[in-house]
């Protein structure tokens, strides 16, 4: 019997790469996660995940984005919960790094500038099949005789 071939580099652990499927994908790839080892519950990581997902709904929708422009997103969310942070300390009398606050406003409006800051509608107009599946077979249709 031919023992298992294993991949370079890799664990003898790891499944063997001729049991290992073609279309095999990250979590974070199949946008089951967000950020990749990272526990969801916290309040750093919702507020993050909320961002991420308005933002994103402003450009249509997360299956409307190229990857590209939802690392962007990525970024513009870590950057934004980044001076919300630093905005909480200020109003609560603590004193802030103006620069780095400068910083990270510099960069949320670079960032924005390269997502876009424009909403894009999404398409919701039904297709005719939606629309002729709406009216039931036994059903006139106002107008007909």
């Amino acid at each position: 019997m031919v023992p298992p071939t294993v991949a370079a580099g890799k664990s003898p652990h790891s499944r063997p790469t001729q049991n290992r499927k073609s279309h095999g994908r990250s979590r974070l790839t199949n946008k089951k996660d967000l950020l990749p080892g990272v526990d969801g519950r916290t309040l750093i990581y919702r507020r993050f995940r909320d961002i991420a997902s308005q933002v994103a709904l402003d450009q249509g929708g997360l299956d409307q984005l190229s990857e590209a422009r939802l690392q962007l997103v990525r970024r513009f969310a870590a950057v934004a919960v980044l001076a919300e942070q630093l905005e909480a300390a200020l109003a609560n009398g603590q004193e802030i790094n103006v620069e780095r606050h400068a910083l990270l406003c510099s960069t949320l409006t670079r960032l924005a500038q390269r997502i876009g800051i424009d909403r894009r509608a999404r398409n919701v107009t039904p297709t005719l099949r939606d629309y002729l599946d709406a009216y039931p077979d036994n059903q006139e249709i106002e107008g007909e005789t």
